[in-house]
């Protein structure tokens, strides 16, 4: 009975895997098709404020501690993420919409987490999925203990149970309870659950420093 309660257990997270494999591409695929002029019109307002390029790009860690590069709208003056502590920005926390590096189309988009947009193309390229644990920098990362990388089972995430949780208001130690949490439950009805709730967060705007904050 325990070898054959295994194997449907294994059974199950194969087909929970593919399923959400599926899920992303279907999902991730159409809301770029959707937004596809909310998009181009982002990337014209960037260019005309700043000039330079309108994408930022970053070297996050994936599953399994696998490097990869995640896609960002710039929201920083050209040349700004040179120009932080050791030369990078961490761009994985909110900073003051105040800060003169933070260009005024940027504080728009973080403010609505548009920047994070083009991460749905790492989505379909199978570096992310749609939720899951944020995906960290590799600084951050080599300094993981062993509970700490259990977040690195799982695809990094474009929207995950923290983010709908309290997102930057939450402490390190929170955020990493809740995503270990989450890569103990996850499921399509958790998934779909979190999916529903990110739209509501994003109103409300947790986590997100305001004029006057």
């Amino acid at each position: 009975m325990h070898e054959r309660a295994r194997v449907a257990a294994v059974r199950r997270g194969m087909v929970y895997e593919k399923g959400k494999r599926v899920l992303d591409l279907v999902l991730a695929g159409g809301v770029l098709l959707f937004l596809a002029p909310v998009l181009l019109l982002v990337v014209a307002a960037i260019r005309l404020e700043s000039g330079g390029p309108a994408m930022f790009r970053q070297d996050r860690v994936g599953k399994d501690g696998t490097i990869f590069r995640v896609s960002k709208f710039r929201t920083m003056r050209v040349g700004a993420h040179t120009s932080g502590e050791g030369g990078k920005v961490r761009e994985d926390r909110p900073l003051d919409p105040q800060d003169p590096a933070i260009t005024r189309v940027g504080r728009l988009l973080r403010a609505t987490s548009l920047d994070e947009l083009p991460q749905l193309i790492n989505v379909l390229r199978g570096e992310m999925s749609l939720v899951g644990p944020r995906p960290t920098i590799p600084e951050q990362a080599a300094r993981y203990g062993p509970r700490e990388r259990i977040r690195l089972s799982v695809p990094p995430g474009l929207t995950g149970l923290a983010q709908v949780s309290g997102r930057n208001e939450l402490s390190w130690p929170e955020r990493i309870e809740i995503d270990l949490d989450y890569v103990a439950r996850r499921s399509f009805a958790l998934d779909l659950a979190i999916i529903l709730r990110t739209p509501w967060a994003l109103i409300r705007r947790r986590g997100v420093y305001r004029r006057g904050e």
